[in-house]
């Protein structure tokens, strides 16, 4: 796990927000997570806390912390995961609260590492999560329960599961993504084969990282992070990903489907050699 980065205004607003929760009795744990909780934090992120919480927060003690710096809020925002937005007034930092269930995430770990059940795509992101999370209020020492047990080597039965869920999607399985985009690709359905696209691409890094042993980092800056974590990543990886989402782009010039191939191709001796 790195050390909380993206510069002490950050950290500092952070650890603000987490003590205005810590004073509500309903609050379990906050947890700083995100590029800032991991340590690689650029320019333009914001603050990712997670609260996991022993029972409900009322909406008027979220609204009162969200709105006592910030320019802009919004409470109970439900699109993802339950949770509330804004920007601080005075750094115009963004700050995003998750809401958690202290049960969720314990199964979600137990998911992976216990009954190492793969998914299509981010099979093991909530995990690189916990790891990369800094506890900021943990009075109970809850949270050192998740840490701990996100601290375990790669099971190879999960390695090998999200192998199996995601490989076979690239190229082989009927109703796979290979042929997927050459439906789109014929029709010139330019929005599937971006969409397609992307499904493709989730799940070409899913078994990247698992043939790493690497918990999935999620789904911002997957180029420059296979470079940084992956030492057995595909050769000329960089120029067969930008080639294909330039041919998803492009619309009918492009082959889409050789593209992938391409790309695909480039996993078939890491795959044979990896799970040998």
């Amino acid at each position: 796990m790195g050390s909380p980065a993206g510069g002490d205004a950050r950290l500092a607003l952070a650890r603000e927000v987490a003590s205005r929760y810590a004073a509500h009795g309903e609050v379990l744990a906050v947890a700083l997570g995100g590029s800032v909780g991991a340590g690689r934090a650029a320019a333009g992120s914001d603050i990712d806390l997670y609260l996991y919480l022993r029972s409900a927060l009322s909406l008027g003690a979220r609204t009162a912390i969200a709105e006592r710096e910030s320019t802009r809020a919004e409470i109970a925002n439900a699109f993802w995961e339950s949770g509330d937005e804004w920007v601080d007034r005075s750094t115009g930092i963004a700050v995003d609260v998750i809401i958690r269930d202290p049960r969720w995430i314990e199964d979600e770990l137990d998911r992976v590492l216990a009954r190492h059940e793969p998914s299509v795509g981010y099979s093991t992101c909530l995990w690189a999560n916990v790891l990369g999370s800094v506890p900021l209020h943990d009075p109970d020492g809850w949270f050192r329960g998740p840490l701990d047990r996100a601290r375990v080597p790669y099971p190879e039965p999960l390695r090998r599961a999200i192998v199996a869920c995601n490989f076979p999607l690239l190229r082989d399985a009927m109703s796979g993504y290979r042929s997927q985009l050459a439906k789109a690709q014929a029709r010139a359905d330019l929005v599937s084969l971006n969409h397609r696209t992307a499904a493709y691409l989730a799940s070409w890094f899913d078994v990247l990282f698992a043939l790493d042993r690497v918990p999935h980092p999620g789904e911002k800056r997957l180029l420059e992070l296979a470079e940084e974590l992956c030492p057995r990543r595909p050769s000329g990886m960089q120029a067969l990903v930008e080639a294909l989402l330039a041919g998803s782009c492009a619309g009918a010039g492009a082959d889409v489907v050789a593209l992938t191939d391409d790309l695909t191709a480039s996993l078939d001796v890491l795959v044979e050699d990896g799970l040998a």
